[in-house]
């Protein structure tokens, strides 16, 4: 799988770095390759650095995945030679993606019209006044909208592409990736960009996190939410809160990620019969299993597994 990071003059580090540091790193599978493109093959960077690109924006029309990641200024457009990538790109069936102000880039382009995207914070306004005909979600991390997805600021950049590793190859990739770069799991797209009472070094949060952290150990537990509340000593209302600010939902989505992702690493381990899988990862049975395989991944357990051996 082929991907393409476009890269501009004076573009962050930062931004840039934030897709490489997801798909361009040893310990993930050899099937993604990562380029970096640009219609001007050295750029320079803020902080006086410069940056030389391997290949020019022609190079995206081989792409599966295009990723702008952000963009100079809100009140800048973005460069026609970029719009015309994304279009192409957009074109032959690729996934485009813009992460933080990259979203401008999109809308330009179009390709937001009809539909929902999300931009940093500070310039969801602007993007709404500028592109009437797109929905903006002004408070989520990221919005997928199939063919093209949008994220919010620099760190929601690396949920995205985590996003995305989850759609391609798994939630159980996903989390691994997680694991080494040492980041939190992949955040759900809809968990607020701001949280306008931070309680994550909170008594009551590290409860939650605790309770949350023991139903991943073992996703054949099915606690209720009022059992669960009542082990942390905490109200259902309060508990709930702090699942949404952790996870950016309720407790039954969160639970059915977990074991999705269990189900995965069962699987990629060598398990054979979906009944036995099922009941393993705290799916009634194969039914289930199938179900959530088909709504989280569009794959198939049996497509998921060839794809896995196929890495």
């Amino acid at each position: 799988m082929r991907i393409a990071v476009i890269a501009y003059d004076r573009i962050s580090p930062f931004m840039l770095s934030t897709p490489l540091a997801v798909f361009a790193e040893p310990f993930l599978r050899s099937e993604y390759r990562v380029d970096v493109c640009s219609s001007a093959l050295r750029l320079s960077a803020s902080g006086g650095l410069t940056i030389e690109a391997n290949l020019s924006l022609e190079a995206t029309h081989d792409a599966d995945i295009v990723i702008l990641p952000g963009w100079r200024d809100a009140d800048e457009p973005v460069s026609a030679d970029i719009v015309a990538a994304l279009l192409a790109a957009h074109a032959h069936g690729a996934i485009v993606v813009g992460l933080c102000l990259g979203a401008f880039g999109l809308a330009e382009a179009g390709l937001l019209d009809g539909r929902r995207a999300t931009t940093h914070w500070s310039r969801t306004q602007t993007l709404t006044a500028r592109y009437p005909s797109v929905t903006v979600d002004a408070g989520a991390l990221f919005v997928d909208e199939g063919q093209v997805i949008t994220s919010a600021g620099i760190a929601s950049g690396v949920d995205c592409c985590l996003h995305l590793v989850a759609r391609m190859s798994g939630t159980g990739e996903a989390n691994r990736v997680a694991r080494h770069l040492v980041v939190a799991p992949q955040r759900a797209g809809t968990q607020p960009q701001l949280i306008e009472s931070p309680t994550l070094g909170s008594s009551a949060n590290r409860r939650a996190t605790q309770l949350l952290e023991e139903v991943r150990a073992d996703p054949m537990l099915a606690p209720s939410l009022d059992a669960l509340a009542e082990k942390a000593g905490m109200s259902r209302r309060s508990l709930t809160r702090h699942i949404r600010a952790r996870t950016g939902g309720n407790l039954g989505t969160w639970l059915k990620h977990a074991r999705l992702a269990r189900a995965q690493e069962i699987l990629a381990a060598g398990a054979r019969g979906f009944d036995d899988v099922a009941i393993r990862s705290g799916f009634p049975n194969a039914h289930a299993l199938r179900a959530a395989f088909r709504s989280e991944l569009h794959l198939t357990p049996t497509q998921w597994l060839a794809r896995q051996r196929l890495g």
